[in-house]
């Protein structure tokens, strides 16, 4: 398999400060810092403004979806990105970019904290977020993502990848979870962040929660595929602590949550190991233990 997270567009401080001072006069010749690179965007903060320049093509629908789901997000009980900038395309750079406020704190897949308190908010947020009856132009689980079924294959590609590297070592438990067998999903699809995984939460040094961040993902799907962060990102007193601040969740959407935890950590293990990130190379390998347990 070729890397799905390679850049057509890599978008470094210069190219940023180039952009975005053309743009928005007010912020010509603030700092730049690169925050953060993702399969599909690069994060830098120009000022205080954060902006997300789309890295490939499929990223531009991506970015429409978010911007019309998030205005819709203001009053969930964690914070959201909040458009403020919208940037066109401009000189070489062939897409729209956009920025916002930034959410203080890290990626709680970069924070070693108690995750309890996290848990419990994400797990009140997802309640909420869940709740939501909205009228917005989103597509229906695009990616498959609660489908195990349909996931499969993908998914033992990367732990095959892991595998070969000497990354990960091959657990019957973990194997037997990537091949539940469930069907479709039940007809109930709900509003969903679409890619909620340990870097997506933001969490203070004490782990106190503090926003959900890159919705790219954002559709209409099952429940667990939000719901899949209780066992790719919590364990024991922390998961717990998630699923009773949600409500309660059947045996269904467990085993499709922790199916699509195995996937996606195996995915970002490989994304990582690729990164050289080491601690998110950690994360995401505990990640898959977490799911089959």
């Amino acid at each position: 398999m070729s890397a799905p997270w390679e850049s057509a567009q890599p978008v470094d401080e210069a190219r940023a400060a180039a952009l975005v001072g053309a743009q928005f006069p007010a912020l010509r010749g603030a700092p730049v810092r690169a925050v953060a690179t993702g399969w599909d965007n690069s994060v830098l903060l120009v000022g205080d403004v954060l902006f997300r320049f789309p890295r490939r093509e499929v990223a531009v629908e991506l970015q429409r979806r978010e911007l019309a789901v998030l205005p819709l997000l203001a009053e969930l009980p964690l914070a959201v990105p909040r458009p403020t900038h919208l940037g066109a395309p401009a000189g070489d750079y062939p897409w729209p970019f956009w920025g916002g406020p930034l959410i203080p704190g890290s990626e709680l897949a970069q924070v070693a904290c108690d995750r309890v308190a996290a848990a419990e908010a994400v797990g009140a947020f997802l309640h909420a977020l869940h709740s939501l009856q909205v009228d917005v132009d989103l597509p229906m689980d695009p990616n498959s993502r609660g489908a195990p079924a349909d996931r499969a294959a993908r998914t033992h590609d990367w732990l095959d990848r892991l595998a070969a590297r000497g990354i990960w070592h091959r657990d019957a438990a973990v194997e037997a979870v990537v091949d539940v067998d469930l069907g479709t999903p039940t007809p109930d699809p709900v509003l969903v962040h679409g890619d909620l995984h340990p870097r997506h939460l933001l969490v203070l040094p004490d782990g106190s929660p503090t926003g959900v961040i890159d919705w790219g993902d954002t559709c209409f799907a099952d429940r667990a595929v939000d719901l899949s962060l209780a066992w790719s990102a919590f364990e024991g007193p922390a998961r717990d602590a998630m699923l009773a601040a949600y409500g309660p969740v059947s045996a269904d959407t467990e085993a499709r949550g922790r199916a699509l935890a195995v996937s996606l950590c195996a995915a970002l293990a490989a994304w990582a190991a690729d990164a050289g990130e080491a601690v998110l190379l950690e994360e995401y390998l505990a990640g898959i233990a977490r799911a089959a347990h």
